[in-house]
């Protein structure tokens, strides 16, 4: 074991199960994420974890670490889809699509979390276009589901709502979105939300059906808002003083609205494209940002103000169209669009620090980032987990491991787009072939 000038133990060299190419995990940034074996209960019950901020809250870490490599607990088959997996009840569950030129399905499969096995699978047929057909163009459920109180909210591709019991699979519910608020370019991508006794929805749906909040235990509407399109941003619910708001991102605008009536508190146009209508709004006081554009918010009454960017261009108010920034402080990290990772100003906007060695410098670069006690956990489109610490200060990288493959053609190469789950001291990988969880804890 050799000491670095950093105060870091570099630990012996591995072999990942992706073609034996060797790997280093740090024993110190082990130290920095890993929790005790032990210490298990941990969930990610939705998109971004149990906050729907991407952070994960792990305890427990181990104070004096040996040398130690992430390793690949196993590894089983899906279908396609960019859905990411949640955790719950000890369970793994994961929407995906079989395609099959006679019959195709989507499905949602819950899996074992310890042995990878298949508990129960929930699937219906679909009908997809021809051109999903298409090698390299094959696509499937994007939108994570969501996990409370022993109900799955799970919502496919082609609008086809499911609200299962955990346990078995059952359905306790379903809806055929499509059907019911139709429209040529339903986009059922963003993950759903729960609020209070509402499952909220953000499908672009007709009439005036862009946003949806449903009876979560009957399915049926409590209301409807905004007469927009959808993109691939999923809401979020902050809050401001003593108002709560729903922040819902479309092609159009950013629009705040009552997450209990649906009423509007306040909109501001914004036409973007929808293929860079992705990120996730991120909020931290009253600051929320979207995208690449940053807003003060105000509870009493509910408002926004722009604060940067001034350029009206999209490619100005986009930083990425694959990730979701890290705002903390009074800064935020995030990739942009050419793949390098930056740290911004939170307040104005001004870049303090570039770094081009975290992923390719090509289209289609994504950068998830996950906050972990005083470092972060950075998955890259070459299907790589980093750790890192990230400061005003600078990018200080920790360890690097490969954790899956690249199977999604884009750009002339394959990308690895779908975020992880974090929970138990694992990481829980999708790729459109196969679902991994990797152990970051030490021990057996």
């Amino acid at each position: 074991m050799q000491r670095h000038s950093d105060g870091s133990l570099q630990g012996t060299t591995g072999r990942d199960a992706l073609g034996g190419r060797p790997f280093f995990w740090s024993a110190c940034a082990v130290a920095l994420l890993t929790t005790a074996v032990g210490a298990a209960g941990e969930e990610w019950p939705q998109w971004r974890g149990p906050g729907r901020d991407g952070v994960w809250s792990t305890t427990g870490f181990v104070a004096e670490p040996q040398a130690g490599l992430v390793r690949i607990r196993w590894r089983t088959p899906v279908g396609f889809g960019f859905a990411s997996p949640v955790v719950a009840e000890g369970k793994i569950f994961l929407p995906d699509l079989q395609l099959d030129r006679v019959a195709s399905h989507e499905r949602v499969v819950c899996y074992d979390e310890t042995t990878g096995r298949s508990v129960w699978s929930q699937a219906y047929e679909v009908k997809p276009p021809e051109w999903a057909f298409t090698p390299g163009q094959e696509t499937g459920p994007n939108a994570t589901p969501i996990v409370e109180d022993g109900r799955l909210f799970a919502i496919g591709w082609h609008g086809h709502l499911h609200c299962l019991e955990t346990g078995r699979g059952e359905v306790v519910w379903r809806r055929d979105l499509a059907h019911d608020y139709p429209d040529a370019e339903l986009r059922t991508t963003a993950s759903p939300l729960v609020e209070g006794g509402l499952l909220i929805l953000v499908i672009g749906g007709k009439p005036d059906a862009c946003v949806l909040a449903l009876d979560k235990e009957t399915g049926h509407e409590i209301w409807r808002a905004l007469g927009e399109r959808a993109g691939y941003s999923s809401p979020l619910i902050t809050q401001v003083g003593a108002t709560r708001q729903l922040i819902v991102w479309t092609i159009e605008s950013v629009t705040s609205l009552d997450p209990a009536s649906g009423k509007r508190f306040w909109r501001i146009p914004v036409a973007t494209p929808a293929d860079m209508v992705v990120s996730t709004p991120v909020c931290q006081d009253d600051r929320l940002l979207i995208g690449g554009m940053m807003f003060r918010l105000a509870g009493d009454p509910p408002s926004a103000t722009l604060l940067w960017p001034k350029e009206a261009k999209p490619t100005a108010r986009v930083l990425s169209v694959t990730s979701t920034a890290f705002l903390t402080g009074g800064h935020l990290y995030s990739p942009r669009l050419n793949g390098e990772l930056v740290c911004l100003e939170a307040d104005t906007g001004r870049e303090v620090w570039r770094t081009n060695s975290v992923t390719d410098l090509k289209p289609g670069a994504s950068v998830h980032i996950t906050p972990t006690g005083n470092s972060a956990l950075l998955f890259t489109d070459r299907g790589e987990l980093l750790q890192a610490r990230l400061s005003p200060a600078g990018y200080q990288e920790l360890a690097h491991a490969t954790l899956v493959a690249p199977v999604t053609p884009f750009g002339g190469r394959n990308v690895a787009w779908a975020p992880p789950a974090f929970a138990n001291g694992c990481a829980f990988v999708r790729t459109a072939r196969e679902l991994v969880c990797a152990s970051l804890a030490l021990g057996p």
